[in-house]
């Protein structure tokens, strides 16, 4: 309040100056005073355009850090999805290994089998034989 009244102050003295000056005198300070106004219009174009680059290379600033936050979120999605490729294809090879394993159980089993089912065919022949021959 206090500035506003100094300002309205100032004012009323440079009306009751001008009505003592010449009409020469008025031109000159009404050119000053436009010179004055063009001059501030010019200070707050060039702070606006300042604040304007600035909060322009804010917003670029933001969008990088932004992006950049986004390329490490991808880059652990894509280091969990190899983790989890990797885990599955060791699942996998645990399996594969565990059937291998159980294929060769069964083979064993059946070599064992046919031994035995050789070895007591030859055993029931022979004693066919011996039977057929007394």
């Amino acid at each position: 309040m206090d500035a506003l009244q100094t300002r309205a102050a100032e004012a009323k003295r440079a009306v009751q100056a001008a009505t003592a000056e010449t009409r020469d005198q008025l031109r000159k300070r009404i050119d000053q005073a436009q010179a004055d106004i063009d001059l501030t219009v010019k200070d707050a174009q060039q702070q606006a355009g300042e604040a304007a680059d600035s909060a322009r290379s804010k917003w670029a600033q933001m969008k990088a850090d932004a992006s950049a936050k986004m390329d490490d979120l991808k880059a652990k999605i894509d280091k969990r999805n190899a983790q989890l490729d990797a885990s599955a294809a060791a699942n996998d090879a645990d399996w594969a290994e565990e059937d291998a394993a159980a294929a060769i159980d069964y083979a064993e089993w059946a070599v064992d089998n046919a031994r035995l089912a050789a070895i007591d065919a030859r055993v029931r022949a022979d004693d066919l034989v011996k039977a057929a021959g007394t």
